[in-house]
């Protein structure tokens, strides 16, 4: 059976809402999405829907080239997961997708979180609550505590994750970028190679 890589992106944006939960956890880092490409084109999580209004949110694909998120202070993470697993964890993402529209940020369950309060909200879910819940059915990411309880920083520090990145969110795209052309390069230049010879032999 074959594995694939998963990615976790931690940020920070330095926002308002970012500051105070900050300041509450005592940690940095405090958003959490879950992507499958190291160049983060398919990136889910739970957060605002609109950049400039922290209170509306809900489902969200993120754009890392977005003004919020490219200057972002961050850590990425990968983590081996069966090819079987790596489907399952798509289907649960897509099947909350598909009603993306009837769901919204979990702004109350955060306050069960700092309250030891288990509260159980129907199509609402914050970050980190989001991934817990689309890893529910990969037996080697399991929580000893439910969904509600889980924190951006009991993700980060479970056993078995790797750090591929730590730093600006916008030099990691350069990074990515970079990468992309060196491997790109040889193939075009083969490619030139050959059609150098097959002019000069015609």
């Amino acid at each position: 059976m074959g594995e694939k890589l998963i990615y976790f992106l931690f940020t920070d944006t330095g926002s308002y809402l970012s500051k105070a939960i900050n300041y509450y956890t005592k940690r940095s880092l405090n958003h959490v999405s879950i992507g499958f490409d190291p160049q983060l084109n398919e990136l889910y999580s739970f957060g605002r829907k609109q950049p400039r209004n922290p209170f509306i949110g809900g489902f969200i694909k993120e754009d890392i080239h977005s003004e919020l998120l490219k200057k972002a202070s961050c850590e990425l993470y990968s983590f081996p997961v069966s090819d079987e697993d790596y489907n399952a964890i798509i289907h649960n993402i897509k099947e909350i997708e598909k009603r993306k529209e009837y769901y919204k940020y979990n702004f109350i369950g955060l306050f069960g979180v700092m309250l030891d309060i288990e509260i159980h909200r129907k199509s609402a879910l914050f970050c980190s609550q989001f991934v817990a819940t689309v890893l529910r059915d990969i037996d080697r990411f399991q929580f000893e505590k439910p969904a509600c309880f889980i924190t951006p920083a009991d993700i980060r520090g479970f056993p078995g994750m790797q750090l591929v990145y730590q730093g600006i969110l916008e030099e990691y795209q350069k990074q990515q970028q970079v990468k992309i052309e060196e491997e790109t390069l040889p193939k075009q230049s083969f490619i030139f190679l050959i059609s150098n010879r097959f002019k000069r032999s015609v």
